[in-house]
C-alpha cells in the first residue's frame, strides 16, 4: 500500500509540469531557461548605435517594465534600426528577466 502511494505520488509530480506549459513563441526550461533570440529585421542602417528596454516577472504572478521596441529606440538614441536582439532568463519561475536590445543608427 505504502509503495503504491509513493508510485502515485511520483507520478503526479511527473505530471505536473505538462499542465503548466503553455504555447509560447521561444523554447521554456521547467526549470531554468537562459536564451538569446534574434528578431528578423531587415535595413541599410549600421549598428553604430544600441538600446536597451527591460521587463521583470516575479512568480509568474506579477510582471513589469517596458521592453517594448520604441522604448529600447530612445534609450539608445536611435532612429533607424539595423537589428533587434531578446534575451530571457527564467529561474523556476520564481523571476524572469526579459531584454530587449536594438541596433541601429
Amino acid at each position: 500500500m505504502k509503495k503504491m502511494k509513493v508510485m502515485a505520488l511520483i507520478g503526479l509530480i511527473a505530471f505536473i509540469p505538462m499542465l503548466m506549459g503553455c504555447a509560447t513563441s521561444f523554447p521554456v526550461g521547467n526549470l531554468y531557461t537562459e536564451l538569446k533570440l534574434p528578431i528578423a529585421a531587415e535595413s541599410d542602417a549600421k549598428a553604430l548605435k544600441s538600446g536597451t528596454a527591460e521587463c521583470v516577472s516575479i512568480l509568474g504572478l506579477v510582471a513589469t517594465g517596458d521592453a517594448s521596441l520604441n522604448t529600447a529606440m530612445r534609450n539608445g538614441n536611435i532612429t533607424k534600426i539595423s537589428h533587434v536582439d531578446w534575451e530571457a532568463k527564467n529561474i523556476l519561475g520564481i523571476i524572469g528577466n526579459y531584454k530587449l536590445t536594438v541596433y541601429g543608427e
